[in-house]
């Protein structure tokens, strides 16, 4: 073969393989509104993915060597692993609802999974005993755990009725295994990526319509109205949220930000924006940045100045450090002192509080520091890292911004997934690599008053 056309071959084969293997990137094209599926198909597809999930726990009760899983909860009263498990429509427990997930073995080799009693008469103990004397597990699970949200949900007064009605033979076989609820909440199946991107397009469809000028009227438009646009947005998406937007000028007095802002948006503010939205058993959790431009003056502008820039590219930074440095199977903590060593050795400052994402806002697994603990997280940093989970990227690259003499926090989110393919983590739908922009000039009175 000819020297050139070899060389254009490992090019070609070259940009390939880098091209795979990169993160995806600020998306090319404007984000799309996507049609989620109709409630009813959607609590069908939902009761599929908790079927293949429930389907795993006899896996995961080996793994852990335990034999039986016992859950139970009232009404109004329900343990938090109820929500990963309940049917699609099912909106609170019924009465008392007891369930015993178990290995699958001796008496109750292909007996359903998990045994089931809904009663209000006590007559589910006589039969609860009964089935564990023929069974005889020699250990059975308990969420009773003194740390970990999702296999302490057990509520005291169910404690104290399983006590006295198994009595001390069983009570003395319970015990606490964490990992069993953090494992079966934390990890998704391959069905739930498809929906979550969808629902990830919507969540950059509404930034990049609420952080312009077809919402936003500087000098009259406030933070408090476009947090409320993002929220009859979901209504109109036909999804839900579990925090309420958080919309804030972005100075150092509105951080952390727990609680937006009610400012008057101006030309040359930063907008930074914490949402996420929930649809189909998930959620998102995002937060991006926006610059209001300044038309007037003798130099209006036509883009955020490049100190901003160079501010976002410290924070795009730190997302590619956390990722490199996140491999299944080591603590949240390793990945968080990595990662901060890297970034001293790349002279960047800023602070990382990434968590998992999924079933919950703030979903069972490894976290990688807390704004209060920003080197080590006690108990839920020593958590190992999950594959096939969904990771929220959630930090701030200090920059300092010389036109308005001040350090700015450059505050950035996106949701990954791990992908087995690529042994490696994906943002669902890109990341924010360039700033929203609001340019009044493009303001049309009358759709501006038709989108308001």
């Amino acid at each position: 073969m000819p020297y050139l056309a070899l060389l254009y071959v490992f090019t070609v084969l070259a940009c390939t393989t880098l091209g795979s293997s990169a993160h995806k990137k600020h998306p090319t094209e404007p984000a799309q509104y996507q049609t989620l599926p109709p409630l009813r198909e959607r609590a069908s597809i939902q009761d599929q993915w908790t079927a293949e999930r429930i389907s795993r726990i006899p896996k995961l009760l080996k793994k852990y060597n335990v034999q039986a899983w016992l859950i139970c909860q009232r009404e109004h009263a329900e343990d938090t692993i109820w929500w990963s498990i309940k049917n699609a429509t099912d909106f609170d427990a019924h009465r008392r609802t007891v369930l015993l997930f178990h290995s699958n073995r001796s008496s109750l080799a292909g007996a359903p999974n998990p045994l089931k009693w809904i009663d209000n008469t006590g007559q589910v103990w006589p039969e609860l005993r009964n089935t564990l004397d023929k069974f005889n597990p020699e250990t059975i699970v308990l969420n009773t755990d003194e740390d970990i949200a999702f296999a302490g949900g057990l509520h005291a007064g169910e404690l104290s009725v399983i006590r006295r009605e198994l009595g001390d033979y069983w009570m003395n076989k319970m015990v606490d295994e964490p990992m069993l609820a953090v494992e079966f909440v934390a990890t998704k199946v391959h069905g739930q990526l498809d929906y979550y991107q969808k629902m990830q397009e919507n969540v950059w469809a509404m930034l990049e319509q609420g952080f312009s000028h077809k919402v936003i009227r500087p000098g009259q438009t406030t933070t408090e109205d476009l947090s409320w646009w993002f929220r009859e947005q979901m209504q109109m998406l036909n999804v839900t949220t579990w925090n309420q937007p958080r919309v804030s000028v972005l100075v150092e007095e509105s951080f952390p930000g727990w609680a937006g802002t009610d400012n008057v948006i101006q030309e040359g503010d930063i907008l930074h924006i914490d949402f996420g939205i929930s649809a189909m058993g998930l959620n998102t959790d995002t937060q991006h940045m926006a610059y209001v431009l300044r038309t007037n003056g003798l130099d209006p502008e036509t883009d955020a100045p490049e100190s901003l820039k160079e501010g976002m590219k410290k924070s795009n930074r730190m997302q590619d450090i956390i990722l490199e440095n996140m491999e299944p199977g080591i603590s949240g903590n390793t990945v968080l002192r990595r990662s901060l060593v890297q970034m001293k050795s790349e002279d960047i400052e800023g602070q990382i509080y990434s968590h998992p994402i999924g079933d919950w806002g703030h979903d069972a697994g490894a976290v990688m520091g807390f704004l209060n603990l920003p080197e080590y997280v006690p108990i839920l940093g020593e958590l190992l890292i999950l594959p096939n989970t969904y990771y929220s990227i959630e930090l701030y690259a200090y920059h300092f911004v010389p036109e308005r003499n001040a350090t700015i926090r450059f505050r950035q989110e996106e949701n990954v997934a791990w992908s087995a393919e690529s042994q490696t983590w994906q943002f669902i739908h890109g990341r924010q690599e360039r700033f929203h922009l609001v340019d009044s000039r493009k303001i049309n009175p009358i759709s501006f008053l038709n989108n308001s």
